[in-house]
């Protein structure tokens, strides 16, 4: 872990667990993190989901990596794109989740969620 200023975010709807679709999120937990600790939590509202939205929502609020269980390829390319860095497969408590990714011992499994924008059946499984 360097000594730069992180800002990390996972998508969340009870502020506890990772929300298993990115794009189905209600809120985000955003820990800045400084020299490896964290300095500071955040629960910011999400924005409402359309095309783009989430990964703007993710660069104007200066959030370096996304760690969540699933995410569309256009996302995951917007975040990219904007400079960010996206773990993909991540499950269970936030907390939890962090402290292995600031051992340096969380890394992305899994692939890109593979549907449309609109496809928002409550049936839905992304493979991840």
């Amino acid at each position: 872990m360097s000594n730069e200023i992180l800002r990390v975010g996972f998508p969340t709807n009870d502020e506890i667990t990772v929300e298993e679709h990115f794009g189905h999120c209600e809120k985000f937990a955003v820990y800045t993190i400084e020299n490896g600790n964290v300095v500071k939590k955040e629960i910011l509202e999400a924005p409402e989901h359309a095309p783009g939205v989430f990964p703007r929502f993710i660069a104007a609020n200066n959030i370096n990596v996304v760690i969540t269980g699933g995410m569309g390829q256009r996302a995951i390319d917007l975040i990219k794109a904007n400079g960010g860095q996206v773990i993909l497969g991540a499950a269970g408590k936030i907390d939890d989740v962090l402290g292995i990714y600031l051992q340096g011992s969380l890394y992305s499994k899994g692939s890109a969620c593979a549907h449309h924008h609109h496809d928002h059946d409550d049936d839905h499984q992304c493979q991840h």
